[in-house]
């Protein structure tokens, strides 16, 4: 008796167990092996391929909604239900916009530190002048605020600091560190 074997992502198993589990019999799954794809999945195939090139030429941009209309432009008369599905399967997704967050609070009575520096970034040795800058980076689990000390007569970074919170030990811990 010769055996084949069915390969799935984990195990290999042989074709007649799997047939007895499926409740399948074994002609009905090599006809199913050697089967066309129907007109159904061909015409599928069309339709991703419209829905990738609009996806392209969006730059990513666009859901299933602007998809749909887009392609109804272009004389492409398809479910957007179905564009959904399709979308979905093949995981396109739209990419979103990434929300704006304010940092800068410029109206403000504070009092306004005298600018000592006056544009003259020629320095004649190390540690006389020091720069720093707050930026925050969009991470998968919010912003992450980033503070750099720089000395600017070797043009290298010598203190930073990272946190979630912009509070005023961020910065501390970067001039601590320089």
């Amino acid at each position: 008796m010769r055996f084949q074997f069915i390969q799935t992502h984990q195990k290999t198993y042989p074709i007649s167990l799997m047939c007895r589990v499926l409740q399948v019999s074994r002609s009905g799954y090599y006809a199913w092996c050697q089967r066309k794809p129907s007109q159904r999945e061909m015409a599928n195939e069309k339709v991703l391929a419209d829905i990738k090139k609009v996806h392209n030429q969006s730059r990513g941009t666009y859901g299933p909604w602007r998809i749909y209309k887009a392609l109804r432009r272009l004389g492409r008369q398809y479910n957007h239900k179905r564009i959904a599905r399709l979308m979905r399967q093949h995981g396109i997704r739209a990419q979103r916009k990434r929300s704006y967050k304010r940092t800068t609070q410029s109206n403000h009575s504070y009092p306004v530190a005298p600018n000592k520096l006056n544009r003259q970034f020629q320095v004649s040795g190390p540690n006389q002048v020091w720069v720093s800058d707050i930026t925050y980076v969009a991470t998968a689990e919010g912003w992450l605020y980033l503070t750099v000390v720089l000395d600017l007569y070797a043009r290298r970074i010598v203190g930073w600091s990272m946190q979630p919170t912009l509070k005023r030990s961020l910065v501390l811990e970067a001039l601590e560190m320089a």
